[in-house]
Formats: C-alpha cells, sequence, structure tokens
C-alpha cells in the first residue's frame, strides 16, 4: 500500500484530556477521534490493529471448536427481566424504548440472548457441547469514561458461550477455552499473566483473568515468581501466620494519643511498629422486609492489622454479608461504641457486635487498638486475658509482597496489569433463570452447565500500547502492528531513481506477502521518520540516492538505536527473514 492511497493524520500534540500514554498516542498516531465521552470514531490505522486482533481470535477459537455467530446490538428487555437484570445491572445498562414503548437495552455483554438460542436450538444430548462466540459492539454506560479506550462507553469484545450437559462437560470446555486464550495472547505478543480472580457481577463458580503487564495498570496482580501460583489481589488469600499466637507480655495499658487517629499516627507516637497496632472497622448489614424496607441492621467489627488494607470482596464473601453489606453510620458508630470513629476498639462495647478477626490479628499479642474514647487507645491487648476469642476469624485483607504463598512454595510478588481477557464458568445461573433444557439420555430434561469467555478487541490496543512505548511513540508488537514494514524513500518526488528502486521495492514485499507501507508523500526525512516512529511500524526500510551509488539501503528495527547498512538485493531476504523470527 502506498501514503497517497491511505489516510494518515499524525498530530504532533496530544489533547490536553488525554490521561494516559495509550490514549495520547493513539490519538496522535491518528488511531482513534474522539466523538464523544467514551465515543471514538476507530479511523484507517486504528482499524488495522483492530481488524489483526479479530483474524487472531478467529482463528484460535475456530481452532477450539467454536462456532461464531452475531448477535444484535438492541435486545429486547423480556430477556433480562427473565435473569433480573435489567433492573439488577444498574445504570451502566443502557435502557432504551421503541416507538411503541417497548424497552430495549444496548447490549454490555450477551448471555440472554445467546441463552434464548440455546434454548430454542439445542434441545438433545446429542447438540452437547456447543460454543457460540461473536465479535460485536458493546455499550456501558460508564459513569465517568477515561484513559480513552482503556474504559471507554463503547468498545468492541468478543464473547463466546459453552453449554454442556454436565460440570464435568463444563470444565472440559472451560479448559479449551483457556487453553486457546493462551494462544491467542501467545500470537500478540504482549506479556501476559493469566490469574484466579473473582467472578463479580456475572457470576459463576470458576474464573481467570487474562492481564497485559503494565506499570499504569489499574489491577494488582500477585505471584509467586517460583511457583505457577497467580491471583488478582481481590482473590488472593492472606495465609495464616505460620507461628502460634504468644504469651502476654505487656500489661493492659491506657495510652494517651490526642488527635492521633489513625494507626500510622499512633505508632508514630508511641514509638511502635505499624504491625502492632489493630485497626476496627465497623460494618453493618440490613434484613428487609416484604416491602423491602430495612426492618433490623446489624453490626459488625473487622479488625485488621494496622498494616493492612481491608479486602472488600473477601468481605462480601463472609457469612451475613453475602445479601450485602455497607459501611456503618456514624450514628450506629456511636450507639455501639460510644465513641466516633478514629479511636475505636472492641474492649468496652455500649452494645453488643460481632467481632471477626483477620487471620493474623487471631495471633497478635501484645496489640494496640482504640479505647472507644477520644484521644486514647489501649497497648499490651492480649485475646483471652483482655477480651473475649473473637466470633470469627477470616481471610480479610489485601495481601502484601512478601506474604507466603497460598500454595507454600515461596514468597508473593505483586505487579499491575491490564485486564484484557476473562473466563467464567457459569454453572446454571442462567440457564435456570430461563429454563434452557436439554434432555438427556433417559428423555428427561436437564439445564445447561455455561460457560462464558470475553475478550476486549479495542481494549488490547490501548493494553498493547500502555506495555509497549517509548519516548517517540508506539512499539507494536509485530503481529499487531498497522504495517509489518515501512519503506521511507528519501526524495521520492525529486528522483527517478529512487522512486524506481522504492517502488520496485515495495511490489516485491508486496508480493512476497508482507504487510508494507510506502511512503510516497515527498515528506522531509525527519517528519518522514517521526511519523513511522510514532504510529510504531516494527521495520523501517531507508532508501536515498546516496546510499543507491553504493547499492545498498538502510534496515532499522523499532526497537534498535541504530540502522543496518545492507545491499539492496538482499533488502527482501533479510526483511523476510526478520519478520518470521
Amino acid at each position: 500500500m502506498k501514503a497517497s492511497q491511505f489516510f494518515i493524520s499524525t498530530q504532533k500534540e496530544a489533547p490536553a484530556d488525554a490521561e494516559v500514554v495509550s490514549h495520547r498516542l493513539m490519538m496522535r498516531a491518528g488511531m482513534i477521534k474522539r466523538l464523544g465521552a467514551g465515543i471514538y470514531n476507530y479511523m484507517p490505522m486504528g482499524l488495522r490493529v483492530i481488524r489483526k486482533v479479530e483474524a487472531i481470535i478467529r482463528e484460535e477459537m475456530n481452532r477450539a471448536g467454536a462456532v461464531e455467530l452475531l448477535m444484535p446490538v438492541v435486545q429486547p428487555a423480556e430477556l433480562w427481566q427473565e435473569t433480573g437484570r435489567f433492573k439488577g445491572m444498574g445504570p451502566e445498562l443502557l435502557r432504551v424504548k421503541d416507538r411503541h414503548e417497548r424497552d430495549y437495552i444496548i447490549q454490555p455483554t450477551s448471555e440472554e440472548v445467546v441463552t434464548d438460542i440455546a434454548r430454542q436450538e439445542l434441545r438433545s444430548y446429542r447438540q452437547l457441547p456447543q460454543n457460540f462466540y461473536h465479535i460485536q459492539t458493546k455499550f456501558r454506560d460508564e459513569r465517568r469514561p477515561r484513559f480513552g479506550i482503556m474504559r471507554g462507553r463503547e468498545f468492541t469484545m468478543k464473547d463466546a458461550y459453552s453449554f454442556d450437559r454436565d460440570p464435568a462437560a463444563a470444565a472440559k470446555s472451560y479448559d479449551t477455552m483457556f487453553a486457546a486464550y493462551k494462544r491467542i495472547f501467545d500470537r500478540f505478543g504482549l506479556q501476559y499473566r493469566a490469574v484466579a480472580a473473582d467472578t463479580g457481577a456475572i457470576g459463576g463458580d470458576l474464573s481467570h483473568e487474562f492481564q497485559v503487564i503494565a506499570d499504569t495498570g489499574e489491577d494488582a496482580l500477585v505471584y509467586c515468581p517460583t511457583s505457577d501460583y497467580a491471583a488478582n489481589i481481590e482473590l488472593a488469600e492472606g495465609v495464616a501466620p505460620a507461628t502460634p499466637r504468644a504469651a502476654p507480655g505487656q500489661a493492659l495499658a491506657r495510652r494517651a494519643t490526642p488527635g492521633k487517629s489513625t494507626c500510622t499516627a499512633v505508632a508514630e507516637l508511641l514509638g511502635l511498629p505499624l504491625a502492632q497496632t489493630v485497626k476496627s472497622l465497623v460494618l453493618a448489614t440490613d434484613e428487609l422486609d416484604d416491602k423491602g424496607d430495612v426492618a433490623k441492621s446489624r453490626v459488625w467489627l473487622l479488625l485488621l492489622r494496622g498494616d493492612h488494607d481491608l479486602n472488600e470482596i473477601k468481605a462480601g464473601k463472609l457469612a451475613g454479608f453475602k445479601a450485602g453489606w455497607r459501611f456503618a453510620t456514624v450514628a450506629e458508630i456511636e450507639d455501639h461504641f460510644g465513641c466516633k470513629p478514629g479511636y475505636l476498639g472492641p474492649i468496652g462495647l455500649l452494645k453488643p457486635v460481632t467481632v471477626i478477626a483477620d487471620r493474623s490479628v487471631a495471633v497478635m499479642h501484645d496489640f494496640v487498638c482504640g479505647a472507644n474514647q477520644a484521644d486514647l487507645h489501649l497497648t499490651g491487648v492480649n485475646w483471652g486475658r483482655d477480651l473475649p476469642e473473637p466470633d470469627a476469624v477470616a481471610d480479610l485483607r489485601n495481601v502484601q509482597a512478601g506474604d507466603a504463598s497460598p500454595d507454600g512454595r515461596g514468597v508473593l510478588a505483586i505487579q499491575r496489569g491490564i485486564e484484557v481477557g476473562h473466563v467464567f464458568y457459569l454453572g446454571t445461573k442462567y440457564s435456570k433463570a430461563m429454563n434452557a433444557t436439554f434432555l438427556d439420555e433417559t428423555g428427561k430434561p436437564k439445564l445447561m452447565e455455561m460457560g462464558c469467555y470475553g475478550i476486549g478487541v479495542t481494549r488490547i490496543l490501548g493494553a498493547a500500547i500502555e506495555q509497549n512505548h517509548d519516548e517517540r511513540g508506539i512499539v507494536w508488537p509485530l503481529a499487531l502492528a498497522p504495517f509489518s514494514a515501512v519503506i521511507c524513500p528519501i526524495g521520492y518526488d525529486r528522483s527517478a531513481e529512487v522512486k524506481a528502486a522504492a517502488d520496485a521495492l515495495h511490489d516485491e514485499l508486496a508480493g512476497a506477502g508482507i504487510d508494507v507501507m510506502l511512503d510516497d508523500r515527498g515528506e522531509r526525512p525527519g517528519a518522514m521518520f517521526a511519523d513511522w516512529e510514532l504510529v510504531g511500524v516494527p521495520q523501517r526500510v531507508v532508501i536515498s540516492d546516496r546510499g543507491l551509488k553504493a547499492g545498498t539501503v538502510e534496515l532499522q528495527g523499532r526497537r534498535e538505536a541504530a540502522a543496518s547498512v545492507l545491499p539492496l538485493a538482499e533488502a527482501v531476504a533479510l526483511l523476510k527473514a526478520r519478520l518470521a523470527a
């Protein structure tokens, strides 16, 4: 392809609202143009990358036995009402009405529609297993769209859905998709981790996220460098300390801590390690009556070590919390503790509360906590002697680097990642709600076991750039680059020899199946090189009058600091070898 036949719209500066590297570089490289909040036009250069992502996904999904179809963007609300998600999904679900005042939604995902297809078409165990997938536009009405296409409102996703006869068969389908996803991300050429994850709002029992490693990632990934353990920090287990609780070594004492309402401030004042303090978090759960009004509330006290943070996902899985929880109000706290937040503790409560201690707190001795009185804390606090054993002990915290790995094979490390893929085992969550059954060998109806598998197609672009860029622009992995190579002729519009050599090289490379661009715009060398470094094309060939007189051209990889001079006659063979490698 020649640049004069394409559309190139690079910019020297990014818009002021571009917050992250991928957003800035995609705008500057002319890959996207903002249309509205979280909504972008994908320009020709960006669309070429999207098509390459889609091609790899299609090849591997088809190889794994999935069958492509296409489900609509606009979906009838009735299907979503069957599963309860029409109301339950909240404001991210864009609801619309047609001219007849019938309710529709703009799809954020397609569990309901694909389950409707399955209950109509898959009637016998002989038709199972089945896996349908599509690559389609999605819309989620983000409250605050940001980071360009990384968290936009409209995006493209590949979502697949498997249907099986029993959990064992569903597990095989899950494993097949997991393996397919590994092949997909391997082919993308990105550094990634597959980590165990929470199933979130979609539901289900088994889940893995595919995370592209990037310092700017929103997610914290936990892994063990000496084993295969990896999990999202939401799911990573905080192992109970191996050493048992020591006997009390201090007397209980009240210490003045004027104005010191945080564990950090108290530890500094008392000259103690932060890990010797205990923080008190007061939560509440509500029981509703038949009308949906709060009939009764229950207050809970969660105790964590001062240097640890509450993992809210883990808290939501505690017995008594699964129906929902909230942080207690100031009025509820004062009613039970007789004190405002900042000086709370488990000793001397006005009303009983349920106390749940994190595993690390349960083995502490001589610890520091609030005295339930302003400007006072207690030191030398010990379980059994100064307060009853906790009502329950649970894993409540986010793990930290250096913690013991749950598999017992080393210690944990943490890095940042961007979620670009997710696989779920759903079980019968949707088939039960929508009565999607098949007839088994005995002729009896059974619910289908389901799995779902998503890849953020357009998000891959942003994640790849966040991982692969430098001060000059994007550095695409070869498989995703809009063009594999670019020919940059110096004086194309002024030298017949340069034009002839560039045209011939372009035709030979294109004939060899290489996705090549010839920049025939007649730009100055500096501007021309800057454009293609910004766009991130992996290989650049420079042709000039001076080089042609010596029978040479310059070849430079996007990651290389300097060009290699080689005979023009060897350019095609060497470039093919580089691209094949």
